[in-house]
This record gives C-alpha cells, structure tokens and sequence, in this order.
C-alpha cells in the first residue's frame, strides 16, 4: 500500500493552473526527485504533500498514523534558541507526552500515554537528538543566529531526521551547501531509512543539482504544465526519456495543426465545396479545433545572450608567491597563477575558505600580504551576487534591468525592456511588479538578465545556478561555452562546473589531504578531473609514506602530494641516462593515451545499452578499468621521480 496517494489535485494561482489533475503515489522506500521549471508549482505540490497546504480540489490520502516533516528551502528558528533546542523541535510531541506522564495529571491516562511515548521511543528522546547532533557534526551549544546558511541547513536536516518521518520532504537542500556538504549529504540520505515504527521511509526532494538527484533519486517526477509525469530511474534516464517524449509530441501537434489548417480551407471553399460537405467532417472539424484551442502549448524557453564589450588585454591577472593573511589567519599562501583572455576558470573550495578574497585578489580589489600580482588592462567586469544584494525588491523590473530607460543595447542591438524581459520568461504585464513579488529563481533569471545587459569582457559569477530550472542551466551552460570573454565561476553544482570550465583553482588546506593552511592549487579541466588527480596525487603520498624508513622520529612537516619530490641540500642528483631522458619524454603521451582508453571504457560502462546488448563485455571491460587504473599510477609515479632528477 502506498504510503500517500494524490488523486486529480488542482491548484491555481490566478487564471493559469499549477495543478491540472496531477495524481501521485508514493511508495515506501521510494526516494522521489521533483523537478520542472521555476513557477511551476513545485514548492506548493510538497506543502500539499505535507499536509501544510490544502488543494483546491482532489485528495491527498495517507497512511495511518504517518508522519511527514517538511524542510523548506529558508528553514525558520526560534530567535536565540541554541542547537540543541532547535534539534529538539523535531521529539516536540515526544518530550510534551513524557512530561504529561511525569507529572501524573490528574484525568490523564497513564497507559494510553505509556503507549504513545513507548511508540515514539519518547523516554530517549535526549539520547536521539544527541545522536542526531554528532551524525551531523552540530555544535549543541551553538547559537542558531550565528550560523552561516548552510549550517542551518543541516541544523533542519537534523531536527526532520530526528522526528522519524514515514514521508520526509525538502526544498532544494543543497542551496547554500559547499561541494564537501552535499556529497555528505549525498551518503546521508542513501543510508537513511527513517520511518519508525518498523516502517520504511520515503523520500520527495526538489532539486535542480542534476549529479546530487543522478546520485540519490531512484524515480524522478516532473512537474509540467500541471500535470505530474513520473519516470523510473535517476536523472540521466529521465533526460533520455523526456528528449523522446518532447519529439513525439511536437509530431503529434505538428500534424494535428496540418489537419486542422486543410479542415479550415475546405470550409471556407465555394459554395459547390460547402453543397457537398458531410455533416461528420463539420464535426470533426470542430472537435480539432477545440483540441488545438485545449491544448496547452509548450513553454517558452529562455533566450540568453550576453555582450562581451571591448577584448580585453591577453593577460587578465598574474599571481606570482601572492599570500593573503587576515590576524592569524592565512586565506592564501604563496600562491602563483597566469589567467589568460578567454579562460573560463571555476574556483573549488568549502565556504568561509577564501575563494571571494581570491576572486579579489585577481581582479585587483585587494591587496595582498605577500607576493606580487600584474592585473590585465582595459578589464570590464560584471558581477553575479549570489545574495541578490544588489536588486532593490521595492524597484520595478524594468527598472532594474533599464532604470530611466525603455531600451536595452544587447550586442550593438537595441531592445525594448518589454522584449528583453520576455526573452528571460518574464510577461511584458510583470514588467512594472516589483522584484519582492519574484520567486527565488525569478530573481535569479533577473539578475542574469541585468548582468548580461551590461558590456563586459570578464564574468564573476558567484553561484548562478541556485534555484535556477535544469532547462535554464542547460542554456546558461552553453551561453558561457560560446562567450570570448574571461569567466570566473564559483559554484558547487559539479556538473555545471565540469560543462563550462576550462580549469579549477582548489584550495587544498585541509590537513587531512596533507596541505598546508592557505595552499591553493591550479588544474586543468573541471571538478571531475580535479577530483581523479587528487586521488591519484593521494594514492601516490601514501605510498611514499608506506615506503619510506621509520628508523627514527623525523620532525613533522607538511605533505604536499602533488609536487614532485627534490633532493636533499647539498646532495648531487644522479642525471638521467640516454634511455631514462627518452622514457621521461615519451611518459606524457603514454599517460594520456591511458587515460582517454580508461575515459573511453568508463563511456561505455556508463551506458544502459552495453548491459542489454553485450553483458558478457561488461567483466572484461571492469577488468581493463582497474588494470589501467594501477598502470597510470605507475606512470605517474615514475614520471614524478624522473622529472625530479631532470
């Protein structure tokens, strides 16, 4: 049985329809991922879910005796409440019952309410937020107004997981959480089976981070144009599968306007055509045209276009040794770096690790402590906020976009504010409503759309894609792959990242990878090939420390495993011989060619067709992954000891 059922729900906001006769079934152990675009309804579909909101019409039915928790994209607390009091929300009906029982209440059942605590395991209920807290790595003595957005994030997360939910429903839980934050949570809800009671859970979360709901949806359902379409399978298969669904639509519209167009002429021939026409294809005539007149057209899609301004000079900023250190505190430490014009870079690291004094620094905002910076000239620089401070939500959005203005210069071409908006989804009768009526992905889409109205040869882009649709990601991607200007990205959407940058810049000060406090480091490629050479870079330090001899104590210093091992002072490095000079010259190639094999093969292990087709490949090709795997790490190993004695 299902644990709640939806059934023909409608809702409307104004005259068009969120809920169009959606109809859901939610099964236990599920874990739903809705997705469709901004303004669709998503946020309203889970309150009604949750039982906060009522449908206009239709039946939201659950199981007896379920309990749902709803985490909101903005958790709220209680002002000056500590963690520990904000955890303990959740055991809120738990810790009034025990209480009630304690205090022997005259009139009160003693059983009846030895039962329900019993049931909600209320007589440990300490014992469950505490354990919440240190699953969650929460300060309970930590004021909740004092913690950064993504802390408090985890704080809900823990006071909805301690309440044990049958049905637990969150709203974009990923905003405001660093790339280290949602794998965590990520293993969390993969791990999580909640319920109580003996009941397995299920899970509905609305997300547009495509990796985090390819790695934990096991269904996706899309909102669209009021109606619910559900799709077995995670995020990749849903894309597949609504590529083919889109198509087959636009066919079948494309031929029912063709029919309809030939029906229309026929009517309206001479009179010899209107003596001879039968009353059945008058009535078929009129059933299309109600059709066409019923059926809701495809939405709009954004159309994005941004003016790179004047080239810039071919250097944008050179970092040579650059240390940036704020008291005790060192943010940067002798960090060296060239950005060329045109570099599309995407800066990694946990929050409050210094990527917006990096940014900064390279755009000759600040100053640094150490080391010398050469900024490029004839810089024109936009900036994204990913805090909206700069839209004022009392102005219009015309003029935000135009203040004083009815016209835009896009690329040397002049717009009207009205076509300009229309272009990034918003109505010409929105355009005098001010920015506070805006969701939070409309302010988004607002914000792009100010941004790109402005000539620029850099980008600053401070996580754009929060609460932005896939579809729109999609097409922001591509607008950044075909821009000529310079792009510098922060963001924590690692398919985002790995789709439009050309290299990342990590911060790698994390004792636990061996680094040094400040230490930064520039990769070619994206997230994913960021991530691959720091664990080869990882896998090779620890092999090093296995090898080396544990005589006697030596003093501790910091590991750096990405750099290549030197000599001791004084010491005469032997030179490489004829046959070791010609071996270090052909390593590269040989290491590249391994990798594009071993890419090649993760290809086709990633693809649904080689296990319906050829299962008895699958092994073989396992096999030559991991024997690739051990033959790059050699590679490398000597590559690094040759290239040190070069």
């Amino acid at each position: 049985m299902a644990l709640l059922t939806l059934q023909d729900a409608h809702l409307a906001f104004g005259h068009v329809p969120l809920l169009d006769g959606a109809s859901l079934a939610l099964e236990a152990g599920e874990r739903v991922a809705l997705i469709g675009r901004n303004g669709t309804g998503k946020s309203s579909l889970l309150k009604i879910m949750a039982g906060l909101e009522p449908p206009d019409d239709g039946q939201v039915q659950i199981a007896s005796g379920l309990r749902r928790v709803y985490v909101p994209q903005e958790p709220q607390f209680e002002a000056g409440a500590t963690v520990f009091e904000a955890v303990a929300e959740g055991v809120a009906e738990a810790r009034a019952l025990r209480e009630r029982f304690e205090a022997h209440a005259a009139g009160d059942d003693l059983d009846a309410l030895q039962t329900r605590i019993e049931a909600l395991s209320g007589w440990t209920w300490e014992q469950r937020v505490d354990e919440a807290l240190q699953r969650l790595s929460l300060d309970a003595a930590a004021s909740i107004d004092a913690l950064s957005g993504g802390t408090r994030k985890r704080v809900a997360l823990a006071r909805a997981l301690v309440a044990r939910p049958a049905v637990l429903l969150l709203d974009e839980p990923t905003n405001h959480l660093d790339i280290d934050a949602i794998e965590w949570l990520q293993e969390l809800l993969l791990a999580w089976r909640g319920g109580g009671e003996g009941r397995e859970a299920a899970l509905v979360l609305i997300s547009h981070d495509r990796a985090f709901v390819d790695t934990v949806a096991t269904r996706i359902v899309e909102l669209d144009r009021g109606r619910l379409r559900s799709y077995p399978g995670d995020f990749t298969a849903f894309e597949a599968a609504k590529q083919r669904e889109l198509e087959a639509e636009a066919l079948a519209a494309a031929r029912e306007d063709k029919l309809l167009a030939q029906e229309e002429v026929w009517i309206r021939k001479g009179v010899e055509a209107r003596r001879t026409r039968s009353v059945s294809r008058v009535a078929r005539l009129q059933a299309l045209r109600a059709q066409r007149a019923a059926r809701r057209e495809q939405l709009g899609q954004v159309r994005l276009e941004v003016d790179s301004g004047a080239p810039s000079g071919r250097i944008i900023a050179e970092l040579d040794e650059v240390s940036l250190q704020f008291g005790e505190r060192r943010l940067i430490d002798r960090f060296s770096a060239t950005v060329l014009r045109g570099d599309k870079v995407g800066l990694l690291g946990p929050n409050g690790c210094g990527k917006t004094s990096l940014l900064r620094l390279i755009l000759g905002r600040l100053e640094p402590t150490g080391g010398r910076i050469r900024c490029g000239t004839q810089l024109q620089v936009a900036y994204f906020d990913q805090m909206r401070d700069g839209l004022d939500l009392e102005a219009t959005l015309a003029d935000t976009i135009s203040p004083g203005s009815e016209w835009v210069t896009v690329g040397g071409q002049r717009k009207h504010v009205m076509s300009y908006l229309s272009d990034f989804l918003f109505a010409p009768a929105r355009a005098n409503s001010p920015v506070r009526t805006l969701s939070g992905g409309e302010r988004n889409r607002l914000l792009l759309a100010r941004l790109f109205a402005l000539p620029a040869n850099v980008l600053v882009l401070d996580e754009p894609t929060n609460d932005l649709d896939v579809e729109t990601l999609e097409l922001l991607e591509e607008l950044l792959q075909g821009y000529t200007g310079t792009v510098f990205l922060v963001s924590h959407d690692r398919r985002f990242i790995d789709n439009v940058v050309t290299s990342v810049i990590a911060w790698e000060g994390d004792p636990a990878w061996g680094g040094r406090p400040g230490l930064w480091r520039e990769y070619e490629g994206g997230y994913e090939d960021w991530r691959l050479q720091r664990q080869r870079a990882l896998s090779l330090a620890q092999g090093r420390a296995a090898s080396e001899p544990r005589l006697e104590p030596k003093a501790e210093r910091p590991t750096e495993p990405a750099t290549p091992a030197r000599p001791a002072a004084g010491a005469a490095p032997r030179k490489l011989s004829f046959k070791e000079q010609r071996e270090l010259t052909e390593l590269p190639d040989r290491i590249e060619a391994m990798e594009a094999e071993q890419k090649a093969i993760a290809e086709r292990l990633a693809s649904t067709a080689l296990y319906v087709d050829s299962p008895q490949e699958v092994p073989v090709l396992q096999a030559r992954h991991e024997a690739l795997e051990a033959a790059l790490l050699e590679a490398l190993e000597r590559w690094e000891a040759l290239s040190a004695r070069a």
